[in-house]
């Protein structure tokens, strides 16, 4: 049994101008030790998938099922996911100086999150919150802890985020957009302490990003959402290497990194559509430079690409994975059955 199996998740947030459909029938497994990347553009339903799963959605409309040891969190009483919150799934959160109150230390915040879920005293907390620092990496850890926020760096206060949310031992971390405010540097430095202490310690890790190459080194799998909905899910090689869903295609382009020899960067054209009004169809193919007709009228569904786990939501024949220049579907599944009554027939070429 996966540690988090999330079954058909939809989100919808009424409003004046109508209902938001933020998050579409997401489904998805998380497992022990293993890190799942959630990527997409801002709006796309990340962010409120995972908020959804500990009750943070206040206001919403939702359906759906999320095992989290065997355990249906969208069926809990609110006080029983006080209990789950911080003790058993953690968050990091996008922006480390917001999320750390700044008329409080650094250390009796963490302190008092320890004390909040766990009968110790405030020097056995206090020890504990000076391990968890140096453990993440904060130089001289037991003076630095009687320091503000405003006296960290960037990079240091979301070590101390990370310390926080390492505090009682999670099973699960969801880092919500943990690098977006920091420089390159630190970034590469943060995902490989997540990397690192996800290792040493048997944590799973949801990352969530906008950005294909923050998690192409720390994710196992890579979930691609668009419009509240799946598009792409595959193991981590398969959606750099073999993508087969245009956004996921479109994402990577966007990366200089990605982008190498083969040119300039191609963005992707357009906005992300209202979640008021989706599009018919595949809500990409405003966007899409290789919508058909049927991505206006027939929405897709996931469905298996090659033989392994990659799945992808898109009207594209199964074979046209990896980059390259935009083609007539159509026509081509037109040629490819042309060629397939050929060759049951003996075909003309060969008369």
């Amino acid at each position: 049994m996966s540690l988090l199996a999330v079954r058909d998740l939809r989100v919808t947030f009424p409003t004046a101008d109508g209902l938001v459909q933020a998050v579409r029938g997401v489904s998805f497994d998380v497992e022990a030790g293993q890190t799942l990347g959630i990527v997409g553009e801002s709006g796309s339903g990340k962010t409120v998938c995972t908020q959804t799963l500990l009750g943070l959605t206040r206001g919403a409309d939702v359906s759906g099922q999320a095992l989290f040891h065997g355990r249906d969190l969208l069926a809990t009483r609110a006080e029983e996911l006080r209990a789950v919150r911080g003790a058993q799934i953690s968050t990091i959160f996008q922006d480390p100086l917001s999320s750390l109150h700044p008329h409080y230390r650094v250390g009796w915040q963490i302190v008092e999150m320890i004390r909040a879920h766990r009968a110790v005293g405030r020097r056995l907390a206090r020890a504990r919150a000076i391990e968890l620092l140096r453990m993440v990496g904060i130089p001289q850890a037991e003076t630095r802890i009687d320091d503000y926020p405003h006296q960290f760096s960037g990079g240091m206060r979301q070590r101390a985020m990370i310390a926080m949310a390492l505090a009682l031992e999670p099973s699960l971390i969801i880092a919500d957009e943990p690098t977006t405010a920091l420089d390159a540097t630190v970034q590469a430095q943060i995902l490989d302490l997540l990397a690192r202490l996800r290792d040493e310690l048997g944590t799973a890790l949801i990352v969530i990003t906008h950005d294909l190459g923050v998690v192409a080194d720390i994710a196992d799998t890579v979930l691609v959402m668009y419009a509240g909905k799946v598009v792409e899910v595959a193991p981590r090689r398969s959606a750099y290497y073999e993508p087969h869903h245009p956004y996921t295609k479109g994402l990577l382009e966007s990366i200089p990194a990605a982008v190498g020899a083969r040119g300039q960067l191609r963005p992707i054209r357009g906005q992300p559509p209202s979640l008021i009004a989706v599009p018919s169809g595949c809500a990409f193919h405003p966007r899409c430079r290789y919508a058909m007709d049927r991505c206006v009228t027939d929405i897709p569904e996931l469905r298996a690409i090659g033989t392994g786990c990659h799945r992808s939501a898109c009207w594209l024949p199964e074979y046209l994975v990896g980059f390259g220049e935009p083609v007539d579907a159509e026509r081509d599944d037109a040629a490819d059955r042309a060629g397939r009554h050929r060759g049951q027939t003996g075909g003309v070429d060969g008369e």
